[in-house]
């Protein structure tokens, strides 16, 4: 059995499955998309706000805490990505080492935490 061809033939049906949705983003421009949303404007806009409190008071309605926890992590994620920090990242096209490693740590925690929610307690 020879292992690097199990290997490469991994890889190219991961390579052939990964292509269409590369492409989908890239017809779409759905990371530029999301990099020009203003997020002071998306919670005063209706159109979001309504379904996300009906959201949030359903959570609470069902007393689904973890729901609620995860929910405000992945806001709390995408709101820091916005920040002024994440920006400096990449200077010059070089990554900043020093910079990087606290983003990287703290990721880990959080979902570290959000699998712990998931699959490490019983409600």
């Amino acid at each position: 059995m020879d292992f690097g061809a199990i290997v490469d033939s991994i890889l190219k049906k991961i390579v052939t499955l990964s292509e269409p949705v590369g492409r989908l983003l890239q017809e779409t421009h759905l990371p530029e998309q999301i990099k020009e949303v203003d997020f002071p404007g998306l919670f005063s806009n209706p159109w979001f706000l309504v379904p996300f409190v009906a959201l949030v008071g359903w959570l609470l309605y069902k007393k689904a805490v973890r729901d609620l926890i995860i929910l405000g992590a992945v806001m709390g994620i995408w709101y820091a990505s916005g920040t002024a920090y994440m920006q400096t990242l990449v200077v010059g096209g070089e990554l900043q080492v020093s910079k990087v490693l606290p983003v990287l740590f703290g990721g880990a925690a959080i979902l570290g935490f959000v699998i712990y929610l998931l699959f490490g307690r019983s409600d």
